[in-house]
């Protein structure tokens, strides 16, 4: 038979011969079997990505070096030391893929030996640090030349978690050793390093040198905050805790508190010209900066952004403080009540940038302000130009105290830390009052002329004697002209000509319950006593509640007064319903009759209760009344 056959089989010596060639070609190519294996871009951009601080495992990159040199990677993020010693030496791998996977491994040791709350494990975090640097500013490329690269994202964050637990076990060193930090503790003699301490312009209040808490701001999270604010960068983001919130003086002769809860960033930075300098020294230098003043710093002679969070310290301080509890007690002025007004910096004083003023409402505290405030922080033109001042004051006290004590407060603040009075945030003050705060806030504005000094002579019809005594006790009550400085203001659903709400029977029961500081009381008990019976305007000591009312004397003498020229204002009104007229509508509260000013520059209109200053549209116009503050100032600034 032919072995052409159709249908036949081949012989068993040719079928040999093709499965022979068939394993020589097998053999030649290394028998890849190399196979495709479909992925989803999540899990695609989670391998690229993913590393030991992400994942808890080591990125694809440090994997990849490691298998380059022959070292197997799967026990190294367990047990990195081998894998560190093997890394260690020059091999065939580049600077950059040996560098980035040191400092991988470096900070994977750290993890697995850190103990919380303790100083051991800071030389493994200077080393980390130190490998992150090296790769960062003493390689061939710059950081520009790497700016789209993963590899230099993650190295960053190794840098700067090792850099921040660094500095959390160097503060813990100081608070195990107080007489270092007494003596300045410029240097810190630890596990083989000498690390140089040094504050480059982060000013703590009252001069203290140590702060009493330090918290890593990545650890923090809010509820009622509806963003978090930060800038990337390098450094570490820090909140130093120089007094627990709430802990304020009543007795304090200062009526400023500066801030409590300043946010900091740290940044490590070893010696050395060169990557050899770099890699043998056993000194470091760990800087502080305040990130409100400087957006980068200059590191091994590049250009870097510095790594902010401006949300986490002001968060923390209105978590702690205890705001909302002290606020019904601030109107009812019984024992635990606030006695005067007291100005709240938000960050440390800066001469350069302008001054918002916030007035808070009726039963209410800076909590108020706390989107308001974020969201200036998160806005990098406004955060760079303004500071924020919030004034607490004790709402159940009269209008007319409060006026004169806020005034007080104000200026001494001022004149503590620019005594001349030639500083730019001195000058084009913002001021933004809600509810009860913009009431004041329109007196804070306003000059009183002879208006209220006419309705006490009308109603004591004083001799010399009570003449004599209301200019000397109630002069400054009486009398006032606008508060130098300020020349905008912001007036949010503000019942500058009352509230029908004020004269209602709940509100009737809160103002009876309202207490009076004694020294107050005893001043018109004086002022009583000489007056003829029945003659006495009980107006000026009428408690905060009273004020508001629609019918109350001095909120309706307030309105006759003038506000100074030299001040641009604006409204914002609320109204709960866009049925029916504008003139006939309501915030819930207050009237849009009582909230309208004539003359202002702006009014606008939002749907919504009384408690409108914490809303998107409120806030966005808020943001826009800034800006165009700040463009109209454009050739001072």
């Amino acid at each position: 038979m032919s072995a052409s056959g159709t249908g036949r089989r081949a012989p068993p010596a040719r079928l040999a011969r093709w499965l022979g060639l068939l394993l020589a070609a097998c053999l030649l190519a290394g028998c890849a079997g190399v196979r495709i294996r479909p992925v989803s871009t999540q899990e695609f951009i989670t391998q690229r990505r993913g590393d030991i601080l992400s994942s808890g495992a080591l990125s694809i990159a440090a994997r990849d070096a490691l298998s380059v040199i022959g070292q197997n990677p799967a026990p190294c993020h367990r047990d990195p030391a081998p894998c560190i010693e093997a890394l260690s030496s020059p091999s065939g791998l580049g600077t950059e893929q040996r560098l980035s996977a040191l400092a991988e491994l470096w900070l994977a040791q750290a993890l697995n030996e850190d103990v919380p709350d303790t100083t051991a494990g800071l030389d493994t975090y200077l080393q980390a640090a130190r490998y992150a640097y090296a790769y960062l500013f003493r390689t061939a490329r710059p950081p520009a030349l790497r700016t789209f690269e993963d590899r230099q994202t993650q190295v960053r964050d190794y840098y700067n978690y090792a850099t921040q637990q660094a500095s959390l076990k160097a503060y813990r060193h100081y608070l195990e050793h107080p007489a270092e930090a007494r003596r300045g503790g410029a240097m810190l003699r630890t596990a083989g390093w000498r690390l140089r301490i040094r504050n480059a312009d982060v000013r703590l209040p009252d001069g203290e040198r140590l702060p009493g808490e330090l918290i890593p701001a990545s650890t923090l999270t809010f509820r009622g905050l509806r963003s978090i604010y930060r800038r990337d960068g390098l450094g570490a983001e820090l909140v130093a805790v120089t007094r627990p919130a709430g802990d304020d003086d009543e007795d304090a002769a200062t009526p400023w508190i500066e801030p409590a809860f300043p946010a900091v960033t740290a940044v490590l930075s070893f010696p050395g010209d060169s990557l050899e300098d770099v890699l043998r020294t056993r000194e470091a230098e760990l800087t502080v900066y305040d990130p409100y003043k400087h957006d980068a710093i200059r590191l091994a002679g590049n250009a870097v952004p510095l790594a902010a969070n401006f949300t986490s310290g002001y968060g923390l301080w209105l978590a702690r403080s205890g705001f909302a509890a002290q606020a019904i007690h601030n109107v009812l002025g019984d024992a635990d009540s606030l006695r005067a007004p007291r100005i709240y910096l938000l960050q440390p004083y800066d001469p350069e940038r302008r001054i918002i003023l916030m007035l808070h409402g009726l039963a209410s505290s800076p909590e108020a302000w706390v989107n308001v405030a974020n969201e200036v922080l998160g806005d990098e033109d406004l955060r760079r130009n303004y500071q924020i001042w919030q004034v607490y004051y004790p709402t159940g006290q009269p209008l007319a105290y409060n006026n004169r004590a806020i005034r007080q407060a104000f200026q001494d603040t001022l004149a503590h830390f620019d005594p001349g009075r030639n500083a730019p945030a001195s000058r084009d003050i913002m001021l933004i009052g809600h509810s009860m705060g913009g009431v004041l806030g329109r007196l804070l504005v306003s000059s009183s002329g002879s208006i209220l000094y006419d309705a006490v002579r009308a109603h004591y019809r004083p001799g010399p004697d009570l003449q004599a005594r209301i200019v000397r006790d109630f002069g400054d009550l009486l009398h006032f002209t606008p508060v130098a400085g300020i020349s905008r203001a912001v007036f949010i659903a503000a019942p500058h000509r009352g509230t029908s709400y004020a004269d209602n029977n709940l509100a009737r029961l809160a103002s009876s319950l309202v207490r009076l500081p004694l020294t107050l009381l005893e001043q018109f008990g004086g002022l009583t006593r000489l007056a003829q019976p029945g003659k006495v305007d009980r107006a000026l000591v009428a408690n905060g509640i009273d004020n508001l009312s629609e019918k109350d004397h001095y909120l309706r003498l307030s309105n006759d007064m003038a506000i100074s020229p030299a001040v641009r204002y604006h409204s914002i009104i609320a109204r709960r319903s866009e049925a029916g007229p504008l003139e006939a509508s309501d915030d819930g509260l207050v009237p849009w009759r009582s909230a309208h000013l004539d003359g202002a520059e702006s009014e606008k209109i939002i749907p919504g209760s009384h408690s409108i200053q914490e809303t998107p549209p409120a806030i966005l116009e808020i943001r826009r009344i800034l800006h165009q503050h700040l463009r109209e100032l454009a050739p001072y600034r």
